[in-house]
C-alpha cells in the first residue's frame, strides 16, 4: 500500500486572479503557501485535512465530474457570510435524507462546491455503543 503523507486537489482556472479572489477573499480559505510569480503563480490553501492548489491556467471548463466537498461547522452561518460577500448560492442549506445539511455553490470556472454540516447526532460523528 502507498503511504500517503498529504494530499491536495489541483485546480487550473481560466482566470487565476479571479479564482484567488473567490477562494481567498470570498470563501476565506487560509493560505498555506504561494509559489512562482506573475498572474499564473500558485496559491495553496488549507482545506481541512488537505489542501487546494490554484495554479497555472487552462482554456477549458472544468469537468462536471469534479466536485469539492468542504465540511463546515455551521452551514447556515456560511450561507449568511457568503451571501453578504456576493457569492451566488446555487442551493441554500437543505437537510438531506441521509442527515447531512448541504449547501451548493460554484466557483468562477464552474467547479461545483458542496458545503456540508454534519449534525452532532449524525452517525459520521456518533456511533452508539462504540
Amino acid at each position: 500500500m502507498v503511504h500517503v503523507l498529504s494530499g491536495r486537489t489541483l485546480l487550473h482556472p481560466t482566470d487565476p486572479e479571479r479564482s484567488r479572489r473567490f477562494y481567498g477573499e470570498q470563501l476565506g480559505l487560509a493560505v498555506y503557501r504561494e509559489f512562482g510569480t506573475g498572474p499564473e503563480r500558485g496559491t495553496v490553501y488549507f482545506l481541512g485535512g488537505g489542501f487546494l492548489e490554484v495554479s497555472g491556467r487552462t482554456g477549458s471548463a472544468p469537468s462536471p465530474a469534479v466536485r469539492l466537498w468542504m465540511q463546515v461547522e455551521d452551514v447556515a452561518a456560511a450561507h449568511e457570510e457568503l451571501t453578504a460577500k456576493g457569492v451566488a448560492i446555487d442551493r441554500p442549506p437543505v437537510k438531506e435524507p441521509w442527515g447531512l445539511i448541504e449547501m451548493w455553490i460554484t466557483d468562477p470556472d464552474g467547479t461545483r462546491i458542496v458545503l456540508v454540516e454534519v449534525p452532532a447526532d449524525h452517525p459520521i460523528r456518533h456511533r452508539p455503543g462504540i
